[in-house]
């Protein structure tokens, strides 16, 4: 609940998930090229920051917006991935698609981690905490 007792609009709420997203998603992007220049390997990054700036943005849980940004996590994970290491025969995204299942298992679970990231954190953002049930007060005692 926001203050004032309102809820949140869905609509708007989805919207700034999504904004996060985006620009979790290109920082993301960003920092995994600037580690593959580095000499190190993380194409989990762009998908979990996508889930995390979605996460930071939306103010009330959805249901929608994590399985976006898990499935929008594989796409930028692979898109990442062919982006700052395509293969040497052939650059072309067509080419990275059709063989991607080619790629070593260590990079296809990153990239799956990655996806799952996005979902995670567009579902539990840092600053929510999991649905705690509150325990019932103890039963009152006869007095006798």
């Amino acid at each position: 609940m926001e203050e004032g007792g309102q809820r949140a609009n869905p609509a708007m709420n989805l919207a700034m998930g999504l904004a996060g997203a985006a620009a979790g998603g290109l920082a993301g992007y960003l920092l995994f090229g600037w580690l593959v220049r580095q000499g190190f390997y993380a194409v989990a990054l762009p998908g979990a920051l996508l889930g995390l700036g979605a996460g930071l943005l939306a103010r009330q849980p959805s249901s929608v917006l994590p399985f976006l940004c898990g499935v929008c996590g594989l796409l930028l994970g692979v898109f990442a991935e062919w982006s700052y290491l395509p293969f040497v025969k052939d650059g072309t995204l067509s080419y990275f698609l059709q063989h991607l299942f080619d790629l070593q298992p260590v990079s296809l679970i990153m990239i799956l981690l990655g996806g799952i990231g996005g979902y995670w954190f567009a579902r539990r953002g840092p600053g929510r905490k999991a649905a705690v049930p509150t325990p019932a007060p103890p039963p009152s005692q006869p007095t006798t």
